[in-house]
């Protein structure tokens, strides 16, 4: 079974948070880092880090979650996700495949 993750990345530079999903969370990064995705608000920076990950069973799940996560568009959800594993596990919970 392969992995899939959602992601949260934060740039220090720009203040700003990113989800999204991927099956390999370093080359995402460095992805990010190097400006991959024109297109993306993430081209602003290059100091992208992890700030939050969860494990997916599929990438279904994972599609669902980081819609889930977007669609909250509250900075504080962000934050509680990172507090509180209990809420990732509830989520992972509610979009099992």
């Amino acid at each position: 079974m392969d992995s899939f993750f959602v992601y949260i990345i934060y740039s220090p530079l720009t203040d700003r948070l990113y989800i999204g999903q991927t099956q390999n969370l370093q080359e995402r990064l460095a992805q990010h880092n190097t400006g991959y995705f024109k297109n993306a608000h993430t081209h602003s920076a290059s100091d992208w880090e992890f700030y939050h990950t969860i494990a997916c069973q599929s990438r279904k799940q994972a599609v669902r979650i980081e819609s889930h996560i977007k669609k909250a568009k509250k900075r504080k959800y962000l934050h509680d996700l990172k507090k509180y594993p209990e809420m990732s596990q509830k989520l992972k919970e509610k979009y099992e495949s």
